[in-house]
């Protein structure tokens, strides 16, 4: 029996091996994060979990950088994600590379589902938990039925967030979470 592949496998940490950002292989946890099967994902560029193209560059960008500033020994950020039905979620990622000398060459990166956003804002909890819903596109009245609470507090909310981001309507707060509140931690 073969326990490292048994462990890799059925590891509840949702796991993935990429070479220059293609998914080579990953275990069944990264699949059902993603609501994939492994099939679907295996050999395809990591940019199809990415809610952009913008975003897949960016991140890009960041983590190599950062592995090249650690001599690859790893590399942490939040950030979104996109699931197969859409819905973009709050990911803690970690990266380590197996070949420092040319980090996307062969790296292991470890995904995290995050119920809760930590960004560089001052956010309330509730404000916190409403972003998730914004980005995903439900109106006030939508949100308020998920957290059984009235559409005005959710809009008093949504109101704050738009204050504390800086920005005059819904496209421009979606945009704003996703680009400007995904903070890039210290690198491991």
């Amino acid at each position: 029996m073969d326990y490292q592949q048994l462990a890799f496998e059925h590891a509840p940490a949702a796991i993935v091996v990429l070479s220059q950002r293609r998914m080579m292989a990953m275990n069944q946890a990264f699949a059902q994060l993603f609501g994939y099967s492994k099939q679907e994902l295996l050999e395809q560029s990591i940019a199809k979990l990415f809610p952009s193209q913008e975003d897949f560059e960016k991140i890009g960008h960041d983590a190599l950088q950062g592995l090249l500033e650690q001599r690859g020994l790893g590399y942490s950020d939040q950030r979104f994600m996109q699931h197969h039905n859409g819905q973009l979620f709050w990911t803690q990622t970690h990266g380590h590379t197996l070949t420092p000398e040319d980090p996307f060459r062969l790296a292991v990166w470890h995904f995290e589902r995050k119920d809760q956003l930590m960004p560089k804002l001052q956010l309330s909890k509730r404000e916190t938990e409403i972003t998730q819903y914004i980005v995903n596109g439900l109106t006030c009245k939508e949100i308020a039925k998920l957290l059984g609470l009235s559409h005005r507090t959710v809009e008093v909310h949504k109101a704050n967030l738009m204050k504390k981001l800086g920005v005059r309507n819904k496209n421009q707060l979606s945009s704003k979470i996703i680009t400007s509140i995904t903070p890039k931690l210290a690198s491991i």
